[in-house]
């Protein structure tokens, strides 16, 4: 799944079906049960990371996930992040920026964020909107954008180089099917709290999100820290691709289970006894 939706030199967006499903030529139902099957091992190598960390390990994981609004960021929070222990998660969803977060340079916030040695770390949205919403609606010089570019690179450089495995993804929908999940909130008492007037003013912008998204996406996938676009018309499909980009990650990290520092025999001779 890594290399199928991974963004390498000549990547085009436009070029991404957001109703395909790469790398997965199931149905639905397969698909549905193949996340159901494979959600046991992905807390199996979470509970690894996080126990491994307890003896002395520095390695994380930062999920970092992108998109248009309605593509299914807070899926992906519930249904595959949710399938893991929440005591080895931490989840941050960056809004518009704070009085004192505008008075520090636009990482300052992010950087403390970062997930702990041993934690999955989820970032919905990130320091990428400040390239994407920053670009598109003119928050900022365009020198000033121009060189975020590279911050950001160098940036990430450094926390890969730390011990975090950085995974970032760019859910891809269509402007039919967002249209279509908006027109539901609407017609949903249930959720009308989800619904934000906001997004259908942005709407007017999508050919200029996608411009932005393919020069943050070309500009910054790098070999420690890749684009993965993910096609996120089926919800489904979104869900399992990104579940199984957790699990390669966790298993080139391979946490191992840290060894007893106490006597186990020793231990075990003192209960029998208790």
């Amino acid at each position: 799944m890594s290399e199928t939706n991974r963004v390498d030199f000549g990547f085009e967006l436009s070029e991404v079906d957001p109703s395909s499903t790469p790398g997965f030529h199931g149905s639905k139902k397969d698909g549905e049960k193949a996340l159901a099957d494979e959600a046991k091992e992905l807390s199996d190598q979470q509970e690894r990371l996080f126990a491994a960390s307890k003896g002395g390990s520095k390695r994380s994981v930062l999920l970092v996930l992108q998109a248009m609004d309605t593509a299914g960021k807070g899926g992906i929070v519930r249904h595959v992040v949710g399938q893991v222990d929440p005591q080895g998660t931490s989840l941050h969803a960056f809004k518009a920026p704070t009085e004192e977060e505008r008075a520090h340079d636009f990482l300052w916030r992010v950087e403390r964020q970062l997930p702990q040695p041993g934690m999955i770390g989820v970032f919905d949205r990130s320091h990428y909107e400040d390239v994407l919403i920053g670009r598109v609606r003119q928050l900022a010089p365009a020198a000033v954008i121009e060189e975020r570019y590279e911050q950001i690179v160098e940036f990430e450089r450094l926390v890969a180089e730390s011990g975090t495995a950085i995974i970032k993804v760019m859910l891809h929908i269509s402007r039919e099917e967002q249209g279509e999940r908006l027109l539901e909130r609407l017609d949903r008492p249930d959720k009308h709290w989800k619904f934000n007037p906001g997004d259908i003013d942005e709407r007017q912008y999508w050919d200029a999100y996608m411009e932005a998204y393919q020069i943050a996406l070309t500009r910054t996938s790098t070999e420690q820290a890749p684009w993965h676009v993910i096609p996120a018309n089926r919800k489904w499909y979104a869900r399992l691709a990104v579940q199984r980009l957790l699990r390669e990650a966790l298993k080139g990290i391979d946490p191992q289970w840290p060894a007893a520092d106490f006597d186990v025999d020793f231990e075990k001779a003192r209960l029998a006894a208790s």
